[in-house]
């Protein structure tokens, strides 16, 4: 899968407690969602991406994590925003005793991922940070046009006599298994990454 990196993630200290986190996509059928380790002092930069490898996205879209009343992203210096830099802000400090957020990602097809932290685990030194432990169901298709475009996307590709479905499946590359999830292929990833 072709993220869009930035540079490589920084160290953390051993002692940082570890954030379970679970991850689902809103408005979808089946629910598509992932369980996910991180620590508690990774940046809201960094979690972008974490996210981002974690759910299947390619990348290349404007995000934001809305946590209470604050919005985190990256903000546009010719737009007037609340928006503040996500980049000077740990998971930890940003959620305070908060126990979940909203994580919006591609402002055009709105996809919004609750995020809820599930338990705050003790420090585990040498445990490789992030890490998947489950989840369910394939990422949908960049650009497919939200929750009610991948309904209509699942309908065309389901159905051969459907007057889309062999363009919906040349579009999506020939095929596309809705029920497809493979963690290890997440947790293969996020050796390349470095926290």
């Amino acid at each position: 899968m072709a993220v869009a990196r930035k540079a490589p993630l920084r160290a953390v200290k051993a002692d940082a407690p570890i954030y379970q986190l679970r991850i689902e996509l809103r408005g979808v059928k089946p629910a598509i969602w992932r369980r996910l380790l991180v620590p508690a002092t990774i940046k809201l930069d960094r979690l972008h991406g974490v996210l981002l490898w974690t759910m299947g996205w390619a990348g290349g879209h404007l995000h934001e994590f809305m946590i209470g009343d604050d919005h985190y992203g990256e903000p546009d210096p010719y737009y007037d925003t609340l928006v503040q830099r996500e980049d000077r802000v740990t998971l930890a400090a940003a959620l305070g005793a908060r126990k979940s957020f909203i994580y919006l990602y591609d402002f055009g097809d709105g996809w919004e991922h609750r995020v809820t932290l599930e338990k705050i685990l003790p420090p585990e030194p040498g445990l490789k940070l992030p890490q998947c432990l489950a989840g369910a169901n394939a990422c949908p298709p960049e650009d497919v046009g939200g929750p009610p475009g991948y309904a209509d996307f699942l309908e065309a590709i389901r159905d051969p006599a459907h007057e889309e479905h062999a363009a919906m499946l040349e579009w999506c590359g020939g095929a596309f298994d809705p029920a497809d999830f493979r963690p290890d292929d997440i947790n293969t990833a996020f050796r390349e990454l470095k926290l």
